[in-house]
């Protein structure tokens, strides 16, 4: 299986935050990257998902990657436990502290994780995709449907994102909706 590997070249790198290895899984919204990274939460590995971080629909940019580098990166980097609030959709506000301990191999999921900003200190940058109709589909069968134009909106935002910061080009492993890995033919 796909999680097998992935964890097997995490081991094979030399750790780049601390003692700590990193792999981030970013795609689109609804392409399967939560499911691969509990895959590898299942083998082991600590499990960060940007949704716990962003400040709502329009937190893709703004303060995400600012908070989650120093009250997670920075603390682990220096061989410190992590700390972030995490973010109550229902609510619309940041609720309790979630502790983040010093693992062996962290998995940062979630769209915007394999920015630019994460390079110094990730092993891996994984690519999920999906096409768009199914991401939309599965999306709101988590959300409801009263989310569509949340999800819309939020689909051009990280079609931009991902445009400015070359994700897919940039990724090691690039993998379809069911974990499997993309050709050069079906890969666009």
């Amino acid at each position: 299986m796909i999680a097998d590997d992935l964890v097997a070249r995490a081991f094979a790198a030399r750790p780049r935050l601390g003692r700590v290895r990193v792999i981030a899984i970013d795609g689109p919204a609804g392409s399967g990257k939560t499911t691969l990274a509990d895959a590898l939460g299942a083998r082991g590995a600590t499990v960060v998902h940007l949704d716990d971080l962003y400040e709502g629909w329009s937190g893709l940019e703004g303060s995400l990657w600012p908070r989650l580098r120093a009250q997670v990166l920075e603390p682990l980097r220096r061989g410190m436990p992590g700390r972030y609030q995490r973010y109550d959709w229902t609510s619309g506000d940041f609720a309790e502290w979630v502790d983040v301990p010093v693992p062996d191999l962290l998995v940062v999921e979630g769209c915007g994780s394999a920015r630019r900003a994460v390079d110094p200190v990730a092993v891996l940058r994984v690519w999920v995709e999906a096409p768009a109709d199914l991401r939309l589909e599965r999306g709101l069968a988590r959300d409801g449907t009263d989310a569509r134009e949340h999800w819309l909106t939020w689909m051009v935002d990280e079609s931009a994102h991902f445009a400015r910061e070359q994700t897919r080009e940039r990724a090691d492993v690039r993998l379809d909706a069911f974990g499997d890995p993309l050709t050069e033919s079906t890969a666009s």
